[in-house]
């Protein structure tokens, strides 16, 4: 009985301690980013990704997209019509691409350039997988507008859903601290960012990617968005063998104890 008690303890210890980086839910965070153009213009500029800040912590390690399959994306016939495609602030580096392929989408989203982006008509439905080039343990959004709604889930090495379906609303998301005006609209629209956790994605482990894909309702609204992830953090040899000591030296104490009564 003490021996089972002790031993269920110990293993809690463990996997608490093991698990605590997927302890954390969706989460606000701080964008650091250098713009190359300043006044009027630097909303159509290139807005560089430096790092991001939430809760005493600074990555800037970060997994980039660079492999894209695309499930779904309505058909552009010119104008406002069509889902997703590649877009880029008016002045910046990057694609744009109404007919959107895989490799464009890869172009847009797989660097650090935060005026890149995949632009979705407001009544469009796409939806995509993404990896990232390394495994990652926290997702970063951005969204241009903070007026629609996606939808994600983790997806494993080749594609198949795992995890928690979300539905996240940028109407709800802090301010990224800029503004974009790409080539498919006129003027410069706020940018929202919502960071979201394992946890919140249902899983303990770092993923290899994520499905995006939104519907053509009002809810959703054409989602315009960027997203890369934290280069997943490997808990150090050295603590998971002295957590396994621990374990293992209560064991045997215990059985010690057992041994001596009877």
């Amino acid at each position: 009985m003490h021996t089972k008690f002790s031993l269920s303890i110990c293993l809690g210890i463990i996997a608490g301690s093991m698990g605590m980086a997927a302890s954390a839910q969706a989460f606000s965070f701080t964008t650091n980013f250098t713009k190359d153009l300043i006044g009027p213009n630097e909303a159509r500029g290139d807005i560089w990704l430096n790092s991001v800040e939430f809760g005493g912590t600074t990555v800037s390690n970060f997994g980039l997209v660079d492999r894209v399959n695309i499930l779904h994306n309505d058909l552009w016939t010119g104008g406002n019509s069509g889902a997703g495609s590649a877009d880029r602030g008016d002045l910046a580096e990057g694609l744009v691409q109404e007919l959107l392929i895989e490799e464009g989408a890869v172009t847009a989203l797989g660097n650090l350039n935060l005026n890149n982006i995949i632009d979705v008509e407001d009544r469009g439905s796409f939806s995509m997988n993404v990896w990232f080039d390394q495994a990652v343990d926290n997702l970063f959004f951005w969204e241009r507008g903070r007026n629609s709604a996606m939808r994600i889930q983790a997806i494993d090495d080749v594609g198949n859903s795992i995890g928690n379906l979300l539905t996240i609303n940028s109407r709800n998301w802090n301010r990224a601290g800029f503004g974009l005006n790409t080539v498919e609209i006129e003027g410069t629209q706020p940018v929202g960012s919502l960071g979201v956790s394992l946890a919140d994605l249902g899983l303990s482990s770092a993923i290899a990617g994520v499905r995006v894909s939104a519907e053509g309702t009002s809810l959703f609204n054409g989602p315009d968005w960027k997203v890369v992830g934290s280069a997943a953090s490997v808990p150090e040899p050295g603590t998971v063998m002295g957590l396994g000591a621990i374990a293992s030296g209560m064991l045997v104490s215990s059985r010690r104890k057992k041994s001596q009564k009877a």
